[in-house]
């Protein structure tokens, strides 16, 4: 079965979603300690949380990018992550989808998340022709998602480091039986309506007219 463009793929339970993100040890070590975030997380800045696990090693290098030294697995609720999605925004303006620009920059200033739909990777980290869901937080969902809708915080660093290993290597099904096991989302209906570009339908033409004889 064609793998749709747009949907949500995570490790999901009945109650939580895991999403990831790199810091730097200073920040990254407290969080998983602790369980939570420190004080010293801003709380006030633009949060980007990645359910792809495959999409946040592209976009931490494996763990080995500057300031993205630490991985984490954050498991949140998800009612706090659908009432992110359903209060979100595109990042970006599509024509044919929003009214005009004005109004998608309203929308983008009022809304305390966003969404881009980035190419998904593969093991090498190689584009796929489908899309993984990044979710931006700010102002009022990047507290909550600090304060409230955080259940676990773990440091999956060596899992990322092991599993880059092994793709380096070229045991690639080694690799694949280390990573999370991220399924289909069970979105609510309707949750993404207003954040999955659909591509314009084509007209039908017309049966010709019969002419007359």
């Amino acid at each position: 079965m064609e793998e749709p463009k747009y949907r949500i793929r995570a490790l999901h339970t009945d109650r939580t979603v895991t999403v990831y993100q790199a810091y730097r040890p200073a920040i990254g070590r407290p969080a998983a300690r602790d369980g939570r975030f420190p004080a010293e997380w801003k709380r006030d800045r633009m949060t980007w949380i990645k359910p792809s696990f495959l999409w946040m090693m592209y976009r931490c290098g494996w763990g080995t990018k500057e300031g993205q030294e630490t991985v984490l697995a954050v498991e949140i609720t998800r009612e706090g992550f659908e009432w992110a999605l359903r209060n979100a925004c595109l990042s970006h303006y599509e024509r044919g989808f929003h009214p005009d620009q004005a109004a998608w920059k309203r929308e983008l200033r009022q809304a305390p998340a966003r969404v881009q739909w980035d190419p998904e990777r593969d093991a090498h980290l190689r584009p796929l022709p489908y899309r993984s869901l990044q979710l931006g937080l700010s102002g009022e969902a990047s507290r909550r998602y600090a304060d409230e809708w955080t259940v676990s915080v773990t440091d999956v660093t060596a899992l990322a480091h092991e599993v880059h290993g092994l793709v380096r290597s070229g045991d690639l099904e080694a690799a694949a039986r280390l990573l999370p096991r991220e399924t289909p989302y069970p979105e609510p209906e309707g949750l993404l309506d207003h954040l999955r570009v659909q591509p314009p339908a084509t007209p039908k033409l017309k049966s010709p007219v019969p002419s007359t004889p």
